[in-house]
């Protein structure tokens, strides 16, 4: 396989930081890496641009040398979801120019890692679904949720519409967004692998922020905490 879509069960669970640190030890292990950021949101001006700062994380983590209106086409000033947020900025999101770039991404790199903006039911347009994108650039798909009090509820019912949906599933990530470690967060693997088949592929550490810009240091953390799967 030579795509995943990585998406969230929410919001700011960490989605950007797991993509990176996997694409970081794919490249690490000789891999040509593909990211994408199809429509990144609460995109800052730079100098007269919207400047896509997740993206930009993700390139630089890849090792990736795409033009960055590959990596991210859409650009939206609004910190909304990409389909309410373009309408407002008179923007239009084409999901056929987004499939159309995976699929060059795809020929380009040995392996290309997608990340959504959000959990599955966000709009990316009027009528088009983070779900429905995922379907549409067939690509199997992994989900990230915080490990904290509510990742159960939170990941269940993503998994399950997913699983409702018809896409593949190539497992379920948790990834620890704060240094505290409680009873949540010792038993949420547990309780959430008791009501699901698909598979655990790692849990994630905290990584402190001065660790975050360290390539070499992010993959290393993929590599001991995520499964041996997804670098093979």
């Amino acid at each position: 396989m030579n795509a995943y879509f990585i998406a969230g069960t929410d919001t700011g669970v960490g989605k950007t930081l797991v993509t990176a640190a996997i694409a970081a030890a794919l490249s690490g292990s000789g891999r040509s890496v593909g990211v994408m950021k199809p429509c990144e949101s609460g995109c800052a001006e730079v100098a007269g641009e919207l400047e896509p700062r997740d993206a930009i994380f993700l390139r630089a983590m890849s090792g990736c040398g795409d033009p960055l209106d590959s990596v991210c086409p859409y650009r939206l000033r609004a910190a909304l979801a990409p389909g309410v947020a373009a309408p407002l900025e008179g923007r239009v999101i084409d999901p056929g120019r987004i499939q159309e770039l995976f699929s060059d991404c795809r020929r380009r790199h040995d392996i290309v890692l997608a990340e959504g903006a959000g959990g599955l039911l966000v709009p990316v347009t009027g009528s088009l679904l983070t779900i429905d994108l995922v379907r549409l650039l067939a690509a199997p798909l992994i989900i990230v949720g915080r490990l904290s009090l509510g990742a159960i509820n939170h990941m269940l019912l993503t998994l399950r519409e997913a699983e409702r949906a018809g896409v593949e599933i190539a497992g379920f990530i948790l990834n620890q967004t704060s240094p505290g470690h409680g009873l949540a967060e010792q038993t949420n693997p547990g309780v959430i692998g008791r009501f699901t088949a698909l598979p655990l592929l790692g849990i994630m550490p905290y990584v402190p922020e001065h660790q975050r810009a360290s390539r070499a240091a992010l993959a290393d953390i993929a590599r001991q905490h995520l499964a041996a799967a997804l670098f093979a």
